[in-house]
């Protein structure tokens, strides 16, 4: 008779620990609590962009308009949609690794040294995490 209540107390100190810990763990790390970007410059330290926003061409899968938008669409979609390049805020030194990478290891066709200069000076323009 006298387990009863050690049983009882035991199972609601275990109860409690739980709880709390569960409550702790929630705090520490929630997947869907906002997050700052990694990605994004540091506050107060947003330079002014160097071009206007560009507006977006339908015809070209919503690219900015501007020298570069046609190559770079024609170039890209063969493999991706352009809301794949949209969405990217890349370093101009990732754009060069990007570009290598998808000649030597996914095969893309590389146009003329012209038009590749047009294609990464588009992207770099537009899509820079540098400007």
């Amino acid at each position: 008779m006298k387990k009863t209540p050690t049983v009882l107390r035991a199972t609601l100190c275990a109860t409690a620990l739980l709880i709390a810990t569960a409550g702790h763990a929630q705090d520490a790390y929630d997947p869907m609590r906002p997050a700052a970007n990694p990605l994004a410059p540091a506050a107060g330290a947003t330079p002014e962009p160097e071009t206007p926003e560009a507006e977006p061409d339908p015809e070209l899968g919503n690219l900015p308009a501007g020298p570069g938008a046609e190559e770079t669409y024609y170039q890209c979609v063969a493999c991706h949609s352009t809301a794949i390049i949209r969405q990217q805020r890349l370093s101009d030194e990732r754009w060069d690794y990007l570009w290598t990478w998808m000649i030597e290891d996914q095969g893309m066709v590389e146009p003329d040294e012209e038009t590749k200069e047009l294609i990464l000076t588009y992207l770099k323009t537009h899509f820079s995490s540098e400007r």
